[in-house]
């Protein structure tokens, strides 16, 4: 009996320090060194450590260097990072209801965006932890507006031309591909090449995010369309966010949720101030008619329809948001308010 205990009280000890020990997280992310997103997500780590007594640390790999958002993950399953930080499309294939949001020309406006997340996001999170990781929420990216060497008013204007079209993102791809543009495929670390080296011809991005990654600096025209709505979210590997205490697992989700909660803020404020920016360096901002915008929308929502009937996403979520946008275009918010 006496070696029995003893061997159940070794085993304990070692069972001990795999649950509550200290760990590193390793992070990465294809947000610039010095932007104002990894300032944010470094001072989060910064509290972590302190908060936990230097028993989490996280160590953040900016700018690409672990490669794509499919590498990210590829290297997350095999345990040589822990999580990544990852525009919504790139989660597609492994929690495929996150992308419901940046459907293609699903939303008009900015109050269009805050009434369905209010009462959306929770969803669009417990997809992602379902799905194996631990989400602390979404960071407003933007409008993705249509940016190139010339100006874009009709589809004409644009059908042929090489779009850029984030690796992975596979709703968004035949979306472009049903209004006629020839789509291709990089990952966001590899846009500039793409542009210098004439791969692609147009891309879809936030003015806070064209300026981020200088990619600016390649274009001329801006098509003043809110196009896709962009969001990012940190995720962490659950099982390696398990071995963690429920304290520290606490503290890292509290911190983590308030960073993102003020990248959120931040960036819609900072996309004005993008776009004044541009303008200042010549960077024209042109408009469609009511009439062109009414045919992209018409075309593209055909699209996502078919998705939608192949089992894209959700059934359930995709018919929520179509019924929140309904509500809030015929003017039922005031009355629920």
């Amino acid at each position: 009996m006496k070696a029995i205990r003893l061997l159940s009280l070794c085993l304990l000890s070692l069972l001990l320090p795999a649950t509550l020990s200290a760990a590193t997280f390793k992070i990465a992310t294809a947000a610039p060194e010095g932007s104002s997103w990894m300032r944010e997500m470094r001072a989060g780590a910064i509290e972590i450590k302190q908060r936990t007594d230097d028993r989490v640390k996280i160590k953040f790999f900016a700018g690409g260097v672990m490669g794509n958002d499919k590498s990210v993950l590829r290297k997350m399953r095999v345990g040589q990072l822990h999580g990544g930080a990852f525009i919504s499309g790139s989660l597609y294939r492994v929690a495929p209801d996150v992308n419901l949001f940046s459907l293609p020309l699903i939303f008009r406006s900015y109050a269009e965006i805050d009434y369905v997340r209010s009462r959306m996001d929770a969803d669009l999170k417990q997809a992602v932890e379902k799905a194996g990781f631990v989400c602390f929420g979404f960071a407003e990216g933007g409008f993705a507006l249509l940016m190139s060497q010339q100006p874009v008013w009709t589809i004409d204007d644009v059908r042929g031309r090489k779009i850029w079209v984030p690796e992975g993102d596979t709703v968004s791809y035949r979306v472009m591909e049903s209004l006629g543009l020839a789509p291709v495929t990089l990952p966001i670390t590899d846009v500039m090449t793409g542009l210098q080296a004439g791969l692609i011809e147009v891309i879809a991005s936030s003015p806070i995010g064209a300026l981020a990654f200088q990619w600016h600096t390649r274009i001329k025209y801006v098509t003043n369309t809110p196009l896709i709505y962009l969001y990012a979210t940190m995720a962490i590997d659950k099982k390696a966010f398990s071995r963690i205490s429920s304290a520290d697992q606490q503290t890292v989700r509290e911190v983590m949720e308030n960073i993102y909660a003020r990248i959120d803020r931040a960036n819609r404020i900072d996309n004005e101030a993008a776009i004044q920016a541009m303008v200042d360096t010549g960077i024209k901002f042109v408009d469609m008619t009511d009439d062109e915008v009414a045919k992209w929308r018409g075309i593209a929502g055909g699209a996502v329809d078919e998705m939608h009937q192949e089992g894209f996403f959700s059934a359930e979520l995709y018919g929520r948001l179509q019924s929140l946008l309904e509500q809030y275009r015929n003017g039922q918010v005031a009355a629920q308010q």
